[in-house]
């Protein structure tokens, strides 16, 4: 590898131990289940041959423990970043199976006035910010090797949409950014030149939470000079 080229791995945490199907956000105290744990020693099998000299993740739990095995796999120490946190969403603590009435009460009718921000959360592009600043910041401590940050679905999908210049508003089905996987930024010098996207735990992943994560256009993408 060129002492240019740095390489970011951005992985999703694994399954959640979420029993009661809340939106949970933020909140603290979920941890991954048996089968997250799972995913994430699987993540770390994966990324054993690679350079990895920065592991860096979220404050949530779930992304801790999934970042953890990498840490230790590397002899590396874990820091966090609260830029790679989730994004905030004001349904935290709901939940939205049939019959639960959380969409049907008028009080919640206002947090969904404007999908193209999102009205009901973080803002888009406020998210773009913090993540693309993380992302540098831990191409930069890796300069000319590898890093790993573990991050949350939306925020990775969001930054990596805004790197290939994709809408930020989208259909949530659409993401491609599935339990466990690794959406990796290829930098020369500061210069963003290619992202890919690997599913190291697919066969793990509950076939209901695959079916969204339908393919998209740039699961490999160079960038032009």
């Amino acid at each position: 590898m060129s002492a240019e080229t740095t390489v970011v791995h951005v992985v999703r945490h694994g399954e959640v131990h979420n029993p009661d199907g809340v939106l949970y956000g933020r909140r603290d105290g979920y941890h991954l289940s048996e089968l997250g744990r799972k995913m994430a020693d699987r993540v770390a099998e994966h990324l054993a041959d690679h350079d990895i000299t920065h592991v860096v993740a979220s404050p949530l739990e779930r992304a801790q423990e999934t970042a953890i095995p990498v840490a230790k796999s590397h002899a590396l120490t874990l820091h966090t970043d609260d830029r790679l946190i989730e994004a905030a969403n004001v349904f935290e603590g709901k939940t939205f199976g049939v019959g639960d009435g959380a969409l049907r009460s008028p009080a919640n009718w206002r947090h969904l006035t404007n999908p193209f921000r999102p009205s009901w959360g973080e803002a888009y592009v406020d998210q773009v910010a913090r993540m693309e600043a993380a992302l540098a910041d831990a191409r930069d401590a890796a300069r000319g090797h590898e890093a790993v940050c573990v991050s949350h679905q939306l925020p990775i999908w969001i930054v990596r949409s805004h790197f290939e210049r994709r809408r930020l508003w989208h259909d949530p089905r659409r993401r491609q950014c599935t339990l466990a996987s690794l959406t990796t930024f290829t930098y020369e010098g500061e210069k963003l030149v290619s992202v890919a996207y690997t599913e190291p735990a697919r066969d793990l992943v509950p076939p209901h939470l695959l079916a969204g994560a339908k393919p998209v256009k740039g699961a490999s993408k160079a960038f032009g000079a």
